[in-house]
């Protein structure tokens, strides 16, 4: 049995008319007739009967019709979902991002790619995590682009720098630090960090920082994202360095730039190795990796 044959029968199932059946399915009758008999013979059962000049269906020919219409109507169905799913205009791209990237970065690029001329149905499906996060959902293939941190070398992920993120020290309003604007690393030693998990990307980064300031930090709590330690932060819970985002300023916090400059922490874009991109997806990325590069570093 195969799509044909199906395609076959509901046809003349629907014409009752072996000539005519055959003529819009740009065939010959007799071929049609073959078809059908050997479509008798897998399933050993009559699904046609002569009614004079015509055919009509038996109850156990009507009792398969219903199995093969909603089948051939599903893949019909299916065929054009997919068709949209890659279509260079309407297409749907899966678009995955660090927190720190979901207050402006990620945002602001999928406005200006939607912007532009033949973009604008183009459509996203969102996920938002830590770097591990991202780096499990590219290996699954769950999303096609992340914008996120490298935490390690990986054989299967391609990594393209979007934008160098600038990390800042936040203290709660009234820390005895919160009279600087700037600072070094080695004047937070005494005092107690919230601090990012493991999972973030941006744990590696700052045990190197901190490794450099020859900073071994006093961790009184550990958070996943960034507006989790601003809240503990702001309630005297201790210091953290994190990234430069927008809304800090939505948190009764002070923000000091750091003096040191002992590494630079970069933002990548990133996807799977011998991954099929849509069409969409594919404009996407050729799209935002010069857009942020230029922006970032003009």
């Amino acid at each position: 049995m195969n799509l044909r044959q199906l395609e076959f029968f509901r046809m003349l199932a629907d014409t009752q008319h072996m000539t005519h059946a055959a003529k819009l399915l740009n065939t010959t009758q007799p071929n049609l007739s073959h078809s059908m008999s050997e479509l008798e013979k897998e399933l050993d059962a009559q699904l046609f009967e002569k009614r004079g000049r015509n055919i009509q269906l038996t109850k156990y020919g009507k009792f398969f019709y219903t199995y093969v219409s909603t089948a051939l109507e599903e893949l019909a169905k299916g065929e054009r979902a997919l068709k949209e799913l890659v279509s260079p205009d309407k297409g749907l791209i899966d678009f995955g991002f660090i927190y720190t990237a979901g207050s402006f970065l990620a945002p602001m690029l999928m406005k200006e790619f939607s912007a532009y001329p033949g973009n604008e149905q183009i459509r996203f499906n969102l996920f938002q995590g830590n770097s591990s996060d991202m780096t499990d959902l590219l290996l699954r293939e769950d999303v096609d682009i992340a914008i996120t941190s490298k935490l390690k070398e990986d054989e299967q992920l391609n990594y393209e720098i979007l934008t160098e993120q600038e990390i800042v020290l936040v203290v709660p309003i009234n820390h005895p630090l919160a009279t600087n604007d700037t600072i070094s690393l080695k004047d937070t030693s005494e005092y107690p960090f919230v601090y990012f998990n493991e999972r973030s990307g941006l744990r590696p980064y700052l045990d190197k920082l901190l490794t450099a300031a020859n900073i071994t930090p006093t961790i009184v709590c550990e958070v996943e994202e960034d507006h989790t330690m601003l809240g503990f932060v702001a309630h005297d819970y201790g210091i953290a360095l994190i990234p430069k985002i927008p809304s800090i300023a939505a948190y009764n916090v002070k923000t000091i730039t750091l003096k040191d400059n002992f590494f630079p922490r970069y933002i990548y874009l990133a996807t799977k190795k011998d991954h099929f991109l849509s069409p969409a997806a594919l404009r996407f990325k050729e799209f935002i990796v010069p857009f942020a590069q230029n922006m970032f570093y003009q």
